[in-house]
């Protein structure tokens, strides 16, 4: 149950001080699959503070809309959920920066669409609305199985709620402009071996020793980097785990390796499979576990290319994969633009800047026609 104290600290505290609002939503627990007292407050406080704002609730998933009968439509969006705690569930302010469970990713992110929301409701109740549409979305379960990932749920709900001409993600980015991101891919290689006692290991054939020199090449293949768009999108490739044996004294007869790798945008998994069947000719399978499509950086459309033009950030490729690409699926250009360094995401010691929250807000402003 939520602490009524944090719950009232999500209600009350100025949308201005980003860094307090975004300690105020670290404080309210919302691990994948328990997002639903952020998802209430979150919605409560658009009633309260953005009735000029449409206010769609999906399971535990908020949209927030306006209908300005503008050209063009943007969406911003952010995800309601955390990874579990590591000893950072309590949030801590040193200066101008906030320790905590979800800071970096990404709360801090939640309470700058947070303020936007409320920004332009006040504008247009002020009659000088934006220049574009807007929706805002704060959604459920991106941190786990895509089965879980609250968008779905939305588009099964309503496909109007996520139609947009251009997306920005509230991921971690350190303020920066990540464009596109990778794709990622689980296969299985399977290598058999025949049983035998252990004590007499020459009468069968060791599957996991058989494996090893083909654990060897994958460690030492280097997938490259492939330039889209002018971006260096660096790929990997990783062996994840290996399983293999029946007994302590039995030879095993099979050793399963899973590998992930990591595909710049344009590389197909149909692809990586067949490199891996010629890495691994004694494997007698290479299965295909799952795989989660890239997106190109599309820095070439119109409305990416203003938008870069308007925060003035740098770009850079996004290493990882992020529901940018759920958005291109779409046929809907995204990007990844939001507060927090990515590199310490999901970290115990995780944090976010106030200046980096500061930056992100007043870029998104100014792309929407409020400015800072």
């Amino acid at each position: 149950m939520t602490d009524v104290g944090a719950a009232n600290a999500v209600r009350i505290t100025p949308a201005e001080d980003l860094l307090a609002l975004t300690a105020a939503l670290v404080a309210i627990p919302s691990v994948s699959l328990a997002e639903a007292d952020l998802a209430e407050l979150v919605a409560e406080r658009l009633a309260d503070r953005a009735s000029a704002l449409t206010i769609t609730t999906v399971g535990e998933n908020v949209v927030a809309r306006t209908n300005l009968g503008c050209d063009e439509r943007v969406l911003f969006g952010g995800h309601l959920d955390t990874v579990p705690a590591n000893g950072n569930e309590v949030p801590r302010v040193e200066g101008d920066v906030l320790y905590g469970l979800g800071s970096c990713d990404m709360k801090g992110g939640l309470a700058v669409l947070l303020r936007l929301a409320e920004a332009i409701s006040e504008a247009i109740e002020a009659g000088t609305p934006p220049t574009r549409d807007v929706t805002v979305v704060w959604y459920a379960a991106e941190e786990i199985a895509e089965k879980y990932n609250g968008l779905p749920t939305i588009l099964d709900g309503d496909v109007e709620l996520l139609t947009a001409d251009f997306a920005v993600l509230l991921e971690p980015t350190e303020a920066w402009i990540e464009a596109g991101c990778q794709g990622s891919m689980n296969a299985t290689i399977t290598v058999r071996g025949e049983r035998a006692h252990s004590a007499r290991p020459w009468m069968g054939e060791n599957a996991i020793h058989k494996a090893a020199s083909l654990i060897a090449r994958l460690e030492a293949a280097d997938p490259g980097t492939l330039e889209v768009d002018g971006l260096p999108f660096r790929q990997s490739l990783q062996v994840v785990r290996i399983a293999g044996g029946v007994a302590n004294n039995v030879v095993p007869d099979e050793c399963v390796i899973t590998v992930n790798r990591r595909l710049a945008p344009g590389v197909q998994a149909e692809a990586v499979l067949s490199e891996l069947w010629a890495l691994c000719p004694e494997a007698e399978s290479v299965e295909l576990l799952n795989a989660s499509t890239p997106a190109a950086p599309n820095l070439t459309n119109p409305l990416v290319a203003e938008f870069i033009a308007t925060v003035h950030a740098d770009v850079r490729p996004k290493l990882g994969w992020t529901d940018v690409a759920r958005f291109t699926a779409l046929g809907v250009p995204a990007l990844n633009y939001g507060p927090g360094d990515p590199t310490i995401a999901h970290s115990a010691g995780e944090f976010v800047r106030r200046a980096d929250l500061d930056a992100v807000y007043a870029g998104l402003a100014a792309f929407v026609g409020l400015g800072a």
